[in-house]
């Protein structure tokens, strides 16, 4: 199977299944010398463990990783750094009616269909327990980032039609964690509990959107044709299980403006060039410009619903099936440092990518 690995210098490559005995990655590229908070990579993955509000996935994993190699007293080595979190509350009998059939909008069928087999037991490999290992890759990544002033925030801006309506500059960030859902505005947040609490009472599923703000980094990050960053920073995202899209800066609605609209002048500030406004949310050319990056991931309504639907079985036998088990009726809070996982990633990658660009 290939497409295990992300990142070119900071480099992850990701293991194991929803139901098998561990997931783990390994981090390759990471530079010597960093000081390493395994309190903060536990914190990370706590935000984004199932089990820890009422409008997400009841399974119970305390998400305690291992490091294995790489960190000697408490330090990075420059040599890769290994991680595993050990699988504890499995219940593969929950999926032990799907293991012949193909659950609607999931990954069974294709799945089958390439490989000729797969872990039915929690979709295996193609479940979205696998992000816990770029979590806990992420976490190290952040802290690299922290060294160099770069901070990455990100937060639910709307679930299905309520949204904030506001700007990042108009909030408070630091609130985000301050509710079950993460959304910094507390009014829209009661009303998006709400919301994800009557989908759930009807067997049912939302999706909406994630925003992520990224300060603090410095211009001339990314490359000017394939490898620019926003191009990477929309694989990462799109590379999340139940993302739909992706825009930054302006997004879909710039293509409302006119160029005189759209255009971002620029002006120095005390010997630094900045731009008036910032539509091209901090990246033009596919090269940072040192304003602040921000973007949306749009998220699907999650697949597994507790009703029966339509399918077809591994025979093209005509047949149905119902959702059993636990599964999350909104992926949004938990998918907040997730979507700060994979832009983490990116920068950080970029970041000693970069360098080597000049002299």
């Amino acid at each position: 199977m290939a497409g295990n690995s992300f990142g070119e210098i900071f480099r992850i490559s990701t293991f194991g299944e929803s139901h098998g005995v561990a997931l783990g990655v390994i981090i390759d590229g990471c530079p010597a010398g960093l000081k390493i908070d395994t309190a903060f990579i536990q914190a990370e993955l706590d935000r984004r463990k199932p089990g820890q509000s009422n409008i997400v996935t009841q399974r119970k994993e305390a998400d305690e990783f291992e490091i294995l190699s790489g960190i000697f007293e408490g330090i990075t080595q420059g040599t890769p750094i290994g991680i595993i979190i050990r699988n504890e509350d499995q219940k593969s009998k929950d999926y032990e009616h799907i293991k012949d059939s193909f659950r609607p909008s999931h990954a069974d069928f294709t799945y089958d269909v390439k490989y000729g087999s797969r872990d039915y037991r929690g979709g295996g490999r193609s479940s979205a327990r696998e992000t816990a290992a770029r979590v806990a890759a992420a976490a190290i990544a952040k802290q690299l980032l922290a060294h160099f002033g770069i901070k990455v925030q990100a937060y639910v801006s709307k679930v299905g039609k309520i949204e904030i309506g506001k700007e990042y500059t108009e909030m408070d960030l630091s609130k985000t964690e301050d509710n079950i859902v993460r959304c910094p505005d507390a009014e829209t947040a009661d009303k998006m509990i709400e919301l994800i609490k009557e989908v759930k009472k009807d067997g049912d599923t939302i999706g909406g959107l994630v925003s992520c703000v990224i300060t603090g980094v410095p211009a001339g990050l990314g490359e000017p044709v394939f490898d620019k960053l926003h191009a990477d920073l929309g694989k990462a995202m799109l590379s999340i299980n139940a993302a739909k899209g992706f825009e930054y800066g302006s997004g879909f609605a710039g293509t409302e403006l006119r160029g005189s609209e759209q255009n971002d002048a620029f002006y120095n500030d005390h010997g630094v060039i900045k731009t008036k406004t910032n539509h091209s949310g901090g990246v033009q050319g596919g090269i940072s410009n040192g304003m602040g990056i921000y973007f949306n991931v749009a998220f699907k309504s999650v697949a597994t619903i507790m009703q029966t639907q339509d399918s077809v079985d591994k025979d093209g036998n005509n047949t149905s099936v119902t959702g059993r088990g636990r599964h999350d009726p909104c992926v949004l809070p938990r998918a907040v440092p997730i979507v700060e996982a994979m832009a983490a990633l990116v920068i950080a990658d970029h970041l000693l990518r970069n360098r080597s660009s000049k002299l």
